[in-house]
């Protein structure tokens, strides 16, 4: 044993001592947060499961706990999802892919790619003064449907765009080089080779955007949407509510009955966002099918 390996050599029982330790400091730490979770989603279950009944779904709220319905919050995340996923997904894909397979070195473009990482850790509430301020005054939206839809567009684009950014980086450059070398043009290449292998990684990032989206309420009460709604949207000029102010306008009521109501409205949202996850990772899993085979 030489002299340069003879510390290392003593010093070898202590790091493994450490190693166990922190070892079973991170374990600790993940329990923690799990059981906490679970601790929260079991309140949540047994407040909310006897609320859940048909009448629950088809009635609009009230100031009556056993009346209460949310009908109009469900109706009106999914319209606000729907056209937030609508605005968002293109518009994000589509910056990635300028960003990453065709912006060449450049200080302006660096400025982006800096922002755009800048904007990603903005509070919601930044955006929701910017939504009021462009499309609920400006372009006089007003409390529509879109104005919420273009506001939160706004909140997951920087989200979309990085994770795009990384899903497209991740793809092996051997196979852009493999259809240029078979007389592909670089959009051929991009749309038939690029973007079904890097779909997986995009639909990672597109489902941790809307999923963000979902439970936003601090820019939608910024851009004035309502507490309490005895319609279901018809379009996207029409007035809305989401599933997150419902919950939070029930958690605030005095009536101890409200809580149940709030836990069940707080059941409806995590349901809808299971599916709509669930219909994004079987997208995301048959495109890795697909590549496979």
């Amino acid at each position: 044993m030489t002299s340069a390996t003879a510390p290392l050599g003593r010093n070898l029982p202590i790091r493994r001592r450490l190693g166990g330790l922190f070892h079973a400091v991170f374990l600790i730490a993940t329990f923690t947060g799990v059981v906490l979770l679970a601790v929260l989603l079991a309140e949540v279950i047994q407040n909310g499961i006897p609320w859940l009944t048909g009448s629950f779904f088809t009635n609009f709220p009230s100031r009556f706990p056993d009346q209460a319905g949310i009908r109009a919050a469900l109706w009106g995340t999914i319209w606000l999802i729907g056209l937030t996923a609508l605005f968002s997904i293109p518009v994000g894909v589509g910056a990635a892919i300028y960003l990453e397979e065709y912006a060449g070195r450049s200080w302006f473009n660096t400025l982006i790619e800096i922002n755009i990482a800048n904007l990603a850790g903005t509070p919601s509430i930044v955006y929701g003064i910017l939504g009021l301020a462009i499309f609920v005054r400006w372009m006089a939206l007003g409390r529509s449907v879109l104005a919420g839809a273009l506001t939160m567009s706004l909140l997951i684009l920087p989200v979309t765009i990085i994770a795009s950014r990384e899903a497209l980086r991740a793809v092996p450059n051997s196979i852009r080089l493999a259809a240029f070398a078979l007389g592909a043009t670089k959009w051929q290449t991009i749309r038939a080779h690029v973007l079904p292998a890097a779909l997986p990684g995009i639909m990672t990032g597109i489902i941790l955007a809307l999923s963000r989206a979902i439970g936003e309420t601090a820019p939608l009460i910024m851009i004035g949407a309502l507490t309490f709604v005895a319609f279901t949207p018809a379009g996207p000029m029409d007035e809305f509510t989401a599933l997150p102010i419902q919950i939070f306008n029930w958690a605030s009521r005095p009536q101890r009955e409200f809580y149940g109501v709030a836990a069940a409205g707080i059941l409806v949202l995590l349901g809808v966002l299971l599916t709509m996850n669930a219909a994004a990772i079987w997208i995301r899993h048959r495109s890795q099918r697909s590549m496979r085979w």
